[in-house]
């Protein structure tokens, strides 16, 4: 998504930033094998996992789980259903693909990788699209 946002020319406008839902990868670099597949598209990974906290709430405004898992953690630490409307799952933003979930690649071979890179960029081009079609309501409201 970062590279999308600079590639468009939003780098100045739009922030996005990766957590996860365990602790059990914090301070861990991208997957060697992610790392690799996504260099192959000329897309640099970068950055350290870090766990989602509660102050990520405040911090964005729209969170994106990759799987309803995910979502589930996410929207367990919202207690009081504040922040509900924020959660969204990643491939609600999807185009040309028709996969609720983004597959866990991590126990496949690289065809996994090659492929959630493929539905990844098909649901931030979407996402994009969307905060670009918000953008223009509120522009003319």
């Amino acid at each position: 998504m970062n590279h999308l946002i600079e590639q468009k020319g939003f780098g100045d406008s739009i922030i996005c930033d990766s957590a996860g839902t365990s602790s059990y990868h914090i301070g861990s670099l991208p997957d060697r094998r992610m790392m690799a597949a996504a260099k192959q598209r000329g897309l640099l990974m970068q950055g350290r996992a870090r766990q989602f906290s509660e102050m990520d709430f405040d911090e964005f405004d729209l969170i994106l789980a990759m799987d309803r898992d995910n979502y589930r953690s996410i929207c367990s630490l919202d207690q009081g259903g504040k922040y509900r409307d924020k959660v969204k799952l990643m491939c609600d933003f999807c185009s040309q693909y028709s996969e609720r979930e983004v597959p866990d690649p991590y126990y496949g071979g690289s065809e996994g990788f090659n492929y959630v890179i493929d539905l990844l960029e098909d649901a931030c081009q979407g996402l994009l699209q969307s905060i670009l079609d918000q953008q223009q309501l509120r522009m003319h409201s």
